[in-house]
């Protein structure tokens, strides 16, 4: 089993939970809790998972309710990578009752989120379990959530592919024909890249795959090929560069692409398309500050 990912830095993601607060609240606050709760009246919340899910992003849902009261008290009875089945508590919330309310619904989205990443993440890796292929992310992410979005990829057991077009090269087809052909686009970027970075590949024959092979390419990527041509190609190519699947994966046909002998498959859903999970906050208490009515 693969250690846990680390979690991003507060400073990667911090300004995110501010901007979408103040998306939120504004300037006016919860006119709603305002209007309906005095200040001093306390409540104890739940979040709690609706459905069976991976969990992820406990560490930021805290955030949001610190930033909102720092006084508030939030207690994770889940750690990120565990499976919570429907039901379960993930953590309670207990303060200021117009706090909670505040912080509810973007603490939730948040989760939603990572949670919906990682949960359609673990069920691609599920569904190649027993073969050799890695379960890939791509830069098809949320604008300004990539760190998170990665984040859960790697929390449901999939690998991160690079993180930008900083830390890693990949010669696309627009690449090689404004090159003038494989082995100018390779040996172009091999020149101008640091050793340490790879350099990977997308080709759409056997031929192409040998030139980017000879001029010295790390890895390839196949692009919206079939499992047949995909079992072609691994056939041919051996053992001599790792080849990535991608294009066109879904759920239903991965163990297929899978069992063709590829080493990772590639796949845009785990980001731009996982649906949100379902989540939700339940209040188990509320009362004013003073004497019996302490919540409990």
């Amino acid at each position: 089993m693969k250690p846990p990912p680390s979690f991003p830095q507060r400073s990667t993601w911090a300004a995110l939970v501010e901007r979408a607060l103040a998306e939120d609240l504004s300037d006016a606050g919860d006119r709603t809790s305002t209007a309906i709760f005095p200040p001093a009246f306390e409540a104890r919340a739940v979040i709690e998972a609706r459905q069976e899910l991976v969990v992820c992003g406990l560490d930021i849902a805290a955030a949001v309710f610190e930033t909102v009261d720092a006084e508030l008290r939030f207690e994770a009875q889940r750690h990120d990578g565990e499976r919570a089945a429907a039901g379960e508590a993930l953590a309670t919330i207990s303060g200021r009752a117009r706090s909670i309310f505040a912080a509810e619904r973007t603490a939730v989205n948040f989760l939603m989120r990572l949670c919906g990443v990682a949960t359609f993440t673990a069920r691609f890796v599920s569904a190649v379990a027993g073969s050799r292929a890695e379960i890939v992310d791509t830069r098809k992410t949320l604008p300004g959530w990539r760190r998170l979005d990665k984040y859960a990829v790697a929390v449901g057991g999939g690998v991160n592919h690079r993180f930008g077009l900083h830390d890693g090269v990949l010669i696309k087809d627009n690449h090689i024909a404004a090159a003038g052909g494989v082995k100018a686009a390779v040996q172009a970027t091999s020149k101008a890249t640091p050793e340490a970075l790879p350099i990977q590949v997308e080709v759409e024959s056997l031929a192409q795959a040998e030139q980017a092979l000879a001029a010295g390419a790390d890895m390839l990527l196949l692009d919206n090929c079939s499992p047949a041509e995909l079992r072609a190609l691994v056939a041919a190519l051996g053992e001599r560069i790792p080849l990535e699947a991608s294009g066109g994966v879904t759920l239903d046909n991965v163990a297929a692409i899978a069992q063709t002998g590829v080493q990772r498959i590639s796949i845009g859903a785990l980001t731009h398309s996982a649906p949100g999970a379902d989540i939700a906050l339940e209040v188990r208490g509320i009362a004013g500050n003073s004497g019996s009515g302490k919540v409990k």
